[in-house]
């Protein structure tokens, strides 16, 4: 069973979808610079990207829940590969220029398609994308099980708090849960280690932002290694961000997309 389509503030969810199943809404403005995909990571939900929305008022903007995941729930089969294919068909669809913004996770897709179809994407940019591949971090627990809900909790948990989690309603935790098999499917192509694309084949241009949270040293070792490999890829870090920015800081990463692309069409 499924959640409602979500249609949060300035984003209207479309009643035909481009990718039969997954719920997309979208924000269409007059006269746009460009159109910005964004696309959620593990346990969230493309009406996350509200925020975001209300401050690019420059540009159309499309956010999706991922198959997996809410309203998409029911949608099989799951994968970075079909990920990766739903991205592709959303962005093939739009006229003009296409930017990507991919929020953890959902950077890994963003990358994944800019590689695969690099005249179809004018502009990638993540935050905190997962790269065991390009630089391994060590985690500080027990393997993947096969439990999809008690994951989800423990990743709610580690992710956000165990006291935000306790405070969540019956109906608020339940939704969680049911998102298990799509946060297992995202948890176990990261746990391989083994890289799912060449990133040095990455040609679009490109920004990899990061915060000063708890491993905020680890994302200014990975951006090193970032810049070794694909020299053309930007690195930003914004200050007093988590790993949450799209929730709570939005205004700095708005900011960022627009002078990013500013810049790109310079």
């Amino acid at each position: 069973m499924t959640s409602l389509p979500f249609s949060p503030s300035s984003l209207v969810f479309s009643t035909e979808s481009i990718v039969p199943g997954l719920a997309i809404a979208e924000q269409r403005v007059s006269d746009p610079q460009a159109t910005v995909i964004c696309i959620h990571g593990g346990l969230d939900r493309g009406a996350s990207f509200g925020r975001i929305s209300r401050r690019l008022e420059n540009f159309d903007l499309i956010a999706y829940d991922r198959r997996g995941y809410q309203s998409s729930r029911d949608l099989q089969p799951l994968g970075l590969e079909m990920h990766i294919e739903d991205l592709t068909k959303i962005a093939q669809a739009q006229t003009g220029p296409v930017i990507l913004f991919g929020h953890s996770y959902g950077g890994v897709i963003a990358q994944g398609v800019a590689i695969k179809h690099p005249d179809l994407i004018d502009l990638v940019v993540t935050y905190e994308s997962p790269t065991p591949w390009v630089l391994h971090r060590e985690l500080n627990r027990a393997p993947l099980t096969d439990d999809a809900r008690y994951e989800v909790e423990y990743f709610f948990t580690r992710m956000v708090s165990r006291k935000i989690w306790d405070r969540l309603s019956e109906e608020e935790r339940e939704s969680r849960l049911l998102d298990g098999e799509g946060l297992l499917s995202d948890l176990t192509a990261l746990r391989t280690n083994e890289a799912p694309f060449d990133i040095t084949k990455l040609k679009t241009p490109s920004a990899y932002i990061h915060g000063d949270g708890i491993i905020g040293e680890y994302y200014i070792a990975l951006c090193k290694e970032l810049n070794r490999i694909v020299p053309s890829m930007k690195t930003i870090a914004i200050e007093k961000a988590n790993h949450g920015a799209h929730l709570q800081n939005p205004d700095q990463l708005s900011d960022l997309i627009t002078e990013l692309w500013r810049q790109t069409c310079a």
